[in-house]
């Protein structure tokens, strides 16, 4: 079997002693062992009735003791686990495990706060700690003038987002910015800390970014090397003025001329943070007036029907969530810059409402405004009927506006024409000089046949655009062979190279096998474990 095809592996029934053994662990009332009970915790927008990523048996540990123990009866008796601290990844397969069979092993109950540092501005949290429960700690423990950088939900987890490279808004969200210092579970039970925490009492473990040597912490994300039990995140103080816009592209041909307005005032400074540009289907749910108005399940909408839809609600084809945060007389001053360079879009707006100060900090209601404030809600979840689930596909791409233009119209091309869906996206600067082109192939989860054409239509994409250069910075579960194997330069050498180290990390192959690609030997060839 190649690694451009799916590769299918079902680990063997757990023997009764070790599934016992297992769950003695974290005691039976924390394990999920019935088909009705795990089928509660099992990606959310797959086919129900396709079994290909289930479990047999769900753990939840309530601290690194519990993990550690779990790691070591699974390397003696060669168990594939697959962790997550939420598992609200969806639209990457959310908690379902790579390897069919696999022992999942949840995070959740790990939900502590360990630290707050007012005076340098950082938290150290267990990978259960959701951006709600960090937010709701600032607040309760007079730490409320410390801004958290987070995504649109904030029900998913501050250590899972980030391991994910996840992307949130505030300046330190930009380009991984905020993690730093990890405590970490290797194959073997053994823990190790990354960074300065090598060093018994070091007071910088999570304070500088490097160590002395190879610096590993980004070796603990998106792979399969350990798990994660704590990490560091930087915080921001509160700035004396907060000013939150929204930046309308009246039509969908000025997509290129935004772009390249938003490189250059990244470039210069004026605006920091992540910016989204979403075009108007997902920006529509963002508005109260207009929720709900698309979800991007139904066939796709006319040109003109879009164009009177961004006329209508004066939302645009496309738009801009972005925000000032400084002294008031630079926010002022950025404001007006921006302004200025946004004037030359034709027809295009810079919408504020208000700027927030301490005065009136507390009188923030929408979502766009709260969400670059960091202040965490469901908001959007409210507007997503039931059925609808959705598939990422999100290559990174220069942050030019001709190659962006490009990209999104391949996407479009393929979307509304292989899977009958509406062109959901939302481009992320994540840098001054790249940014993510994320599109959700949205779909009815009940229908097997309207599901299995947007999995397809994503694989497509994946092939095609990475034959043009363009790599998906995360993958689904059910493709990441595929996007990993786009990454082919010397015969694969970065493949090779990480299932090398995954070989010498974790010889029984027993963490999250198959993780992006990366397969211990042991699976390798059709063998088993």
């Amino acid at each position: 079997m190649t690694d451009t095809e799916t590769r299918e592996y079902v680990a063997p029934p757990l023997a009764p002693d070790v599934r016992d053994a297992l769950i003695a662990v974290v005691g039976a009332d924390n394990a999920l062992v019935t088909d009705d009970e795990r089928d509660q915790y099992r990606d959310p927008y797959w086919y129900q009735e396709d079994r290909t990523y289930d479990s047999q048996l769900v753990l939840f540990p309530a601290d690194t003791e519990e993990v550690q123990s779990i790691v070591r009866l699974a390397n003696e008796h060669r168990v594939p686990l697959w962790t997550s601290s939420q598992g609200r990844n969806n639209g990457y397969g959310g908690p379902s495990p790579r390897v069919r069979g696999s022992v999942l092993v949840s995070l959740r109950r790990m939900n502590r706060v360990l630290e707050i540092n007012r005076e340098l501005a950082y938290a150290v949290v267990e990978p259960g700690v959701r951006w709600f429960d960090l937010y709701d700690e600032l607040q309760a423990t007079g730490n409320d003038d410390l801004m958290l950088s987070i995504p649109d939900l904030g029900w998913g987890s501050v250590i899972g987002n980030s391991l994910d490279n996840g992307m949130t808004y505030l300046p330190l969200g930009a380009d991984y910015q905020a993690p730093c210092g990890m405590e970490v579970v290797l194959a073997d039970g053994s823990l190790l800390r990354t960074g300065m925490g090598a060093m018994p009492g070091n007071k910088a473990w999570h304070l500088h970014k490097k160590s002395l040597g190879p610096t590993l912490d980004h070796f603990f994300t998106q792979s399969n090397y350990g798990i994660v039990t704590r990490m560091g995140i930087w915080l921001m103080r509160r700035p004396e003025a907060f000013a939150p816009l929204y930046l309308s592209v009246p039509r969908d041909d000025q997509l290129a001329q935004a772009v390249d307005i938003l490189r250059e005032l990244k470039l210069e400074g004026v605006i920091r943070g992540v910016p989204n540009l979403q075009n108007t289907i997902t920006m529509a749910h963002q508005f109260p007036d207009e929720l709900g108005t698309f979800v991007g399940m139904e066939g796709p909408a006319s040109e003109d029907d879009l164009d009177a839809l961004a006329d209508r609600t004066g939302i645009g084809r496309w738009g801009v969530r972005t925000a000032v945060w400084g002294d008031r007389v630079v926010v002022d001053h950025y404001v007006q810059r921006i302004r200025d360079a946004w004037s030359e879009i034709e027809g295009s707006r810079v919408d504020l409402t208000q700027v927030y100060t301490s005065e009136n900090w507390n009188e923030m209601t929408t979502f766009i405004e709260q969400v670059q404030a960091g202040i965490p809600s469901l908001d959007l979840m409210d507007v997503v009927p039931e059925n609808l689930g959705h598939i990422g596909f999100s290559p990174v791409v220069p942050l030019v506006g001709a190659e962006v233009r490009h990209v999104a119209d391949r996407i479009k091309e393929l979307v509304t024409t292989q899977a009958g869906s509406n062109f959901v996206c939302a481009i992320f600067p994540i840098n001054d000089r790249a940014c993510f082109v994320v599109s959700s192939v949205s779909f009815d989860r009940t229908d097997r046949e309207q599901w299995a054409a947007s999995f397809e239509t994503v694989k497509r994409l994946v092939v095609e655009l990475g034959a043009e250069g363009y790599g998906e910075y995360r993958a689904h579960v059910d493709f990441m062979d595929l996007a990993t194997d786009q990454y082919s330069f010397g015969d694969h050498a970065y493949r090779r190279f990480t299932r090398t180290i995954k070989d010498a990390v974790d010889p029984n192959g027993i963490l999250a096998p198959g993780r992006h690609g990366v397969w211990p030997t042991a699976y390798l060839g059709g063998a088993r474990p």
